[in-house]
């Protein structure tokens, strides 16, 4: 095996393995988002799937042999699941209802059929046009020498993360999406839809100066990215695996919606600019007088916006500038509790509190390599 395969061979295998233990993990202990999850698991696991598949070609399985009719490809399914994952999010109690939704299964089903036939025509095949029928000759072309698989996979992923990125955006329904939890989402989206695109590029690319070689050159790195997309989303997942992003029967009208989130704007600029929380007597009250806004528009825009309460939004600041400064070696000399007061806590108690609900863990942990 050349030194590239090797290469090839352990950033697919990272890729497929993170799928795969992430995959798992995620479809058994959902707590919160169970639905969603799983349709995430479930995808992890056909990209992991997609990657093995490729190690084993690369080892040589599953191109003459017993395998080529046992991996079969399955394409065409990433589009649907990942409108479904977005759509089982943003939704509180979905269900697929397959007597309704099945139809976004179809171009999977057609593509496994299709493949399957297609693989048949083998044991006719002896060498002539001639041994294989109207039907399984055009096919075979068309499956086999144009990139129908790749332009069709990438087409579906591109329909269906817009498809999938409408259901994020501000509705009337009876209920409300905490829009900051659902960022990672869209970047999820906007990253597939990238390599959608590029791999239509890629393909045509291919077909049209190189006679649809698909070489190392072109291919090696359209499925390192994939191994990437893999991991990431694995790791993206399962840190957000229970976050909740939805809030029942809150509705809001566009103005109100306009208003709040020009609050946010100004209320994270107060946080990340000023670092307001260091005030260790920051209150709603006079937060509220910093933003110019009444009291009940800074708590409507905290749980809406934000989906979190005054105390749980300033404590995260302030444990994220300590964690800041405990990275900082100069800051060694100096107890933890001493810290904790610089960034506003104003008692040994409330820290404590606050480290505890926040990170589920001991203050002791945030010190680094605890």
């Amino acid at each position: 095996m050349k030194p590239v395969e090797t290469f090839l061979v352990i950033i697919l295998s990272i890729g497929a393995f993170q799928g795969i233990v992430y995959g798992f993990i995620m479809f058994r202990n959902s707590v919160t988002n169970k639905t969603a999850n799983r349709f995430l698991a479930t995808i992890l696991l056909f990209f992991s799937y997609r990657l093995i598949v490729e190690i084993l070609k690369l080892f040589g399985v599953g191109f003459n042999d017993f395998w080529y009719h046992i991996l079969l490809e399955f394409n065409w399914i990433y589009g649907a699941l990942i409108y479904f994952f977005v759509k089982a999010y943003v939704t509180p109690k979905f269900k697929l209802n397959l007597k309704k939704d099945w139809i976004h299964f179809l171009p999977v089903i057609i593509e496994f059929v299709w493949s399957n036939f297609i693989k048949t025509q083998n044991f006719y095949w002896d060498g002539t046009r001639d041994s294989l029928s109207w039907l399984g000759y055009w096919g075979y072309v068309a499956w086999m020498q144009y990139p129908t698989m790749f332009v069709v996979c990438g087409a579906l992923i591109i329909f269906y993360s817009y498809k999938a990125q409408r259901l994020l955006n501000p509705n009337k329904t009876n209920s409300y999406i905490f829009f900051e939890k659902t960022k990672w989402i869209k970047r999820v989206l906007l990253v597939l839809r990238f390599y959608s695109a590029l791999l239509i590029i890629i393909v045509f690319t291919d077909l049209l100066f190189f006679d649809y070689a698909f070489n190392g050159f072109y291919d090696y790195p359209l499925f390192i990215g994939m191994a990437l997309i893999t991991y990431w989303l694995g790791i993206e997942g399962f840190q957000r695996r229970n976050t909740e992003v939805i809030k029942e029967r809150m509705i809001i009208s566009d103005k109100e919606q306009q208003i709040l989130e020009s609050i946010s704007k100004s209320l994270k600029a107060l946080m990340e600019d000023e670092k307001l929380f260091k005030d260790p007597d920051l209150g709603l009250l006079s937060l509220s007088k910093e933003l110019n806004v009444k009291s009940y528009q800074t708590t409507r825009c905290l749980n809406i916006i934000f989906g979190k309460k005054f105390n749980d939004y300033i404590n995260e600041y302030r444990i994220a500038e300590l964690k800041t400064l405990l990275q900082d070696s100069g800051n060694q000399k100096f107890t933890l509790l001493s810290l904790a007061f610089e960034v506003g806590f104003n008692s040994k108690a409330s820290f404590n509190r606050a480290v505890k609900k926040l990170t589920g863990k001991s203050p002791s942990s945030l010190k680094p390599n605890q």
